[in-house]
């Protein structure tokens, strides 16, 4: 494993555990070359996902990449009483679906599908906070509505 401060290419495993969340191996690693200490995860992926987006243009294609899941499913559910080891096995659930659909493609959109699916079942407004941005909210009368029938639901 690389050292992230020097570069070194050697680096020795001092502590390893299962993380929070149990979906991962966190090590602490100490660079043989400056002493450095530094965390890696170690995730099972089951195979190579490739993004699908399709744009106004081109489709593109990208690999999956979780960070960036965790990272949208996090902003969507800052300041808000969410548990990170939650979001994390949310987002280690969605990935373990689509590992294990059999595709080795999957569009965005249904990533996007199983992110609101994932999230309307936390929390409410962090449900509302990620539909803004993946259903491209436009004037707050879109706020309005979609808060309306997601109040409706819950009440129903």
């Amino acid at each position: 494993m690389r050292c992230p401060f020097c570069g070194h290419d050697d680096s020795q495993v001092k502590d390893s555990r299962p993380s929070e969340d149990g979906s991962a191996i966190r090590r602490r690693r100490q660079c043989s070359a400056c002493a450095a200490r530094f965390t890696t995860f170690e995730r099972i992926q089951l195979r190579d996902l490739v993004v699908v987006k399709s744009g106004e243009e081109h489709v593109r294609r990208e690999p999956f990449d979780r960070d960036k899941l965790l990272r949208s499913v996090s902003i969507a559910c800052r300041k808000r009483p969410i548990d990170q080891v939650r979001i994390e096995q949310l987002v280690s659930g969605i990935q373990r679906q689509l590992e294990t659909a059999g595709e080795s493609e999957v569009s965005s959109t249904r990533i996007g599908e199983m992110v609101m699916e994932g999230l309307k079942g936390l929390d409410s407004v962090a449900y509302i906070r990620f539909a803004s941005v993946y259903k491209d909210f436009r004037e707050a009368r879109d706020f309005e509505a979609f808060a309306g029938s997601v109040s409706e639901v819950a009440r129903g």
